[in-house]
């Protein structure tokens, strides 16, 4: 069997691009198999078909796997995988109605997203706070410049990707 490896990154909010993404592979006859490591996605070759993916991120889901997944496989989903805290499932579009998908409505969508805040994000202003903020503070005492200067470009950087990051889950939880 032909197989293919791809490296796509997305950021924790983009996960609707993801899905597009693995749709856009699968109609054009790559089937994904598994995403492993730093974001490699692994392919199978197969017949071009239109196929929904959908990603799920619900800790709470994957430490309870049996009902979860009997869940989503009940409404037709097949489960692909667990990553990075997201779950994949796949279903052909030939079996959706136009606008189906694992959310029943807008508020599920909002729980995920809040879902997605808390256990990615939350952790990242704690390691931010606890990591990085006592060091700067620390290379100020001393006067050290060049540390000043990294801990500095480095708070510059997560502040970028914090305010970012918020600015995507604000725009979603919108729409």
């Amino acid at each position: 069997m032909e197989t293919k490896k791809t490296r796509k990154f997305f950021t924790i909010f983009e996960y609707e691009k993801e899905e597009t993404y693995l749709q856009e592979m699968h109609k054009d006859g790559w089937k994904l198999v598994k995403v492993t490591g730093l974001c490699q996605y692994h392919f199978e070759k197969c017949q071009p078909e239109d196929i929904i993916y959908q990603l799920d991120y619900n800790q709470e889901g994957i430490a309870h796997k049996e009902e979860y997944v009997k869940l989503f496989n009940d409404c037709g989903w097949e489960y692909i995988q667990d990553y990075m805290g997201y779950s994949y499932f796949r279903k052909p579009a030939s079996e959706t109605a136009a606008t189906e998908s694992i959310f029943c409505d807008q508020n599920s969508k909002n729980q995920m997203l809040e879902r997605i805040y808390k256990g990615k994000i939350l952790p990242l202003i704690a390691i931010f706070a606890c990591l990085i903020i006592p060091q700067l503070v620390y290379s100020l005492i001393q006067q050290n410049s060049i540390l000043i200067l990294i801990f500095t470009i480095l708070t510059l950087v997560y502040v970028f990707i914090t305010l970012t990051l918020a600015r995507q889950y604000r725009k979603l939880k919108k729409e």
